[in-house]
């Protein structure tokens, strides 16, 4: 009898089963476990590591349809608009009120060509208008919600007979009616683009007044700090503030109410735009002639520094200004000063009522 041969089929304990894995359908040979430690085929998990990032589109143009939002924005752009057509009146100005240069308007234009050329007139031009695109924004974006508000006070506490005050058996009743909300609102939006964009105008001075010794934005930023550190940023910010604070408030106080008692008086609910062009040159000369002499002790104080004597405060530059140059000093530059003022003025007013036309009346899509 022959011995037995082992049979070439598997045995039944022996089973060829499929495998499923990250590189394909394997196939291969395994015993078969009993049911109860059979393995079972669990999926693996997954995990997702992508993070959420938050749609700001939507919220930001809903900001930018706000009446604020529109606001700003009308300054931003009504602000370099102007300021790019009168960047040469500015030069001339601000060298005559320092005092370097010609006496004269006329003098002061022909020092400059003939030293710098025709883009000397828009020296430091650049350094401006990164100066007054957020000035113009926050100041007359501060003072349209300023004025709202000190508005809406008072008509509510007038409502309301206001709030008391007690002193034993007196009573006082405060009222906010002869407070002028326009005058309030002028002198915020001046006190606080001035704390704002204080080191923008100190760089701007610097570049226009000497630039050969500030040939650029980056030079003109490390030798100040080297020279005396962030304070010098902030020089004569004191006088700029005891000096803006008249001005602005004089300004916006005057061009509110001229505009109103002119739409009055004409029976008008608006103005065309060469009558806010004129009401803005006209609030721009009053308020510069009042508050000019701060002008010039401002000025004094920003640049003394280039001169190798810098006055210790706005008292003791008004009476440099006085001893070397009379009373009239005070008031050295003014020429030219109205000259940049009052288009200066008048063309910001019609731009920026212009551009709130645009963008808050009439609801264009941003």
């Amino acid at each position: 009898m022959s011995p037995k041969t082992p049979s070439l089929s598997q045995p039944q304990s022996l089973k060829k089963k499929k495998f499923t894995g990250v590189f394909g359908d394997v196939y291969g040979t395994m015993m078969l476990l009993p049911k109860e430690v059979e393995l079972e085929n669990k999926p693996t998990p997954s995990f997702d590591f992508r993070l959420p990032v938050p749609d700001f589109s939507r919220a930001f143009k809903d900001v930018m349809k706000t009446r604020e939002a529109a606001e700003f924005l009308s300054g931003a752009l009504a602000g370099a608009m102007t300021k790019a057509v009168l960047a040469p009146l500015e030069t001339i100005r601000t060298r005559m009120v320092v005092g370097v240069g010609s006496k004269n308007i006329s003098g002061s234009f022909l020092e400059v060509i003939e030293a710098q050329g025709w883009t000397g007139l828009w020296a430091g031009n650049a350094i401006n208008m990164l100066r007054i695109i957020p000035t113009q924004a926050i100041e007359l974006g501060t003072f349209e919600c300023v004025k709202r508000t000190m508005t809406s006070a008072q008509e509510k506490w007038k409502r309301n007979d206001g709030p008391k005050v007690q002193f034993g058996p007196v009573s006082f009743n405060l009222s906010l009616s002869w407070i002028s909300p326009v005058a309030v609102a002028g002198a915020a939006a001046g006190f606080v683009s001035t704390l704002a964009c204080h080191p923008l105008e100190v760089l701007k001075d610097r570049l226009t007044v000497s630039p050969e010794a500030y040939p650029n934005l980056s030079i003109a930023i490390s030798t100040i700090y080297k020279d005396g550190g962030i304070g010098a940023f902030y020089a004569g910010l004191s006088p700029t503030l005891i000096g803006m604070l008249p001005y602005s408030t004089c300004y916006y106080f005057m061009y509110e109410t001229v505009k109103k008692s002119y739409c009055e008086s004409k029976n008008k609910k608006s103005l065309s735009r060469p009558e806010l062009l004129l009401i803005g040159a006209v609030s721009g000369l009053t308020a510069s002639t009042i508050s000019f002499p701060l002008e010039v002790a401002r000025k004094r104080l920003m640049v003394g520094a280039l001169h190798g004597k810098c006055p210790p405060n706005m008292v003791a530059a008004l009476s440099e200004v006085i001893k070397e140059q009379g009373i009239m000093g005070l008031y050295r530059g003014w020429g030219a000063s109205c000259l940049k003022v009052m288009p200066s003025s008048g063309i910001t007013w019609m731009f920026y009522e212009a551009w709130k036309d645009i963008l808050l009346v009439q609801r264009l899509p941003l």
